[in-house]
């Protein structure tokens, strides 16, 4: 019987594939920073777009935040009893 049958070696190099895969996805899991084959570090070339992208993220974090603000005061309207709430409008005219 002969192992080194080519079977044999694209089993191997078949594992090796698997095993660099769920390496990777672990190390990004857990924020470790990624390498190229040599361990040197792989850093993410920034470009226009990616501010693009950036500056689109901090303007929705600021919509859902004024969202979550006018959700919070539906909900206090929503559950407040109907003489505090009419108390609370009549303050306001005057």
């Amino acid at each position: 019987m002969s192992f080194a049958g080519p079977g044999f070696i694209i089993a191997i190099v078949a594992i090796s594939m698997i095993a660099w895969v769920i390496t990777t996805s672990i190390r990004a899991r857990h924020g470790y920073p990624l390498t190229d084959d040599w361990g040197r570090s792989v850093h993410p070339v920034k470009s226009a777009e990616t501010d693009k992208i950036a500056a689109e993220n901090a303007q929705l974090k600021e919509t859902v935040a004024r969202l979550e603000d006018r959700l919070k005061v539906l909900e206090r309207i929503a559950t407040d009893p109907t003489k505090r709430l009419a108390d609370e409008i009549d303050q306001l005219r005057d």
